[in-house]
């Protein structure tokens, strides 16, 4: 589990990563980064539907991709609001890669926001 000032809690916070912030897909994850302006630290989500699997597959992903968003929610600056969406690969994707493609994801979507100017 991510500590509660670590996570994303309501609809309309996922929605306004989703809608508002830099998107980077990997074969196995799409990665929404939305810099807020806030103060505190970084927070995350994940959104794993059913396309992915059956909840038994769903659960083992999202249990799978925690760690990996633990660690690299460290890297990240204080206000960042990132959500993880898992693609039906995913469900058969080692957890190695997808670190990898979190970590490529994470460092596309920055590499994206900070180009267009939008908040740090």
């Amino acid at each position: 589990m991510l500590p509660a000032g670590s996570r994303l809690h309501t609809s309309d916070e996922f929605a306004a990563v989703v809608r508002y912030g830099r998107r980077a897909g990997t074969r196995h994850l799409v990665v929404h980064l939305l810099g807020t302006g806030r103060t505190s630290s970084p927070r995350a989500g994940f959104v794993v539907s059913a396309k992915v699997g059956n909840a038994v597959v769903r659960h083992r992903v999202t249990r799978r991709l925690r760690p990996l968003v633990r660690q690299e929610l460290a890297g990240l600056p204080a206000g960042t609001d990132v959500v993880i969406r898992a693609l039906p690969a995913a469900a058969s994707a080692s957890s190695a890669d997808l670190g990898r493609d979190l970590t490529s994801g994470l460092v596309a979507a920055e590499r994206k926001r900070v180009a267009v100017g939008t908040r740090p």
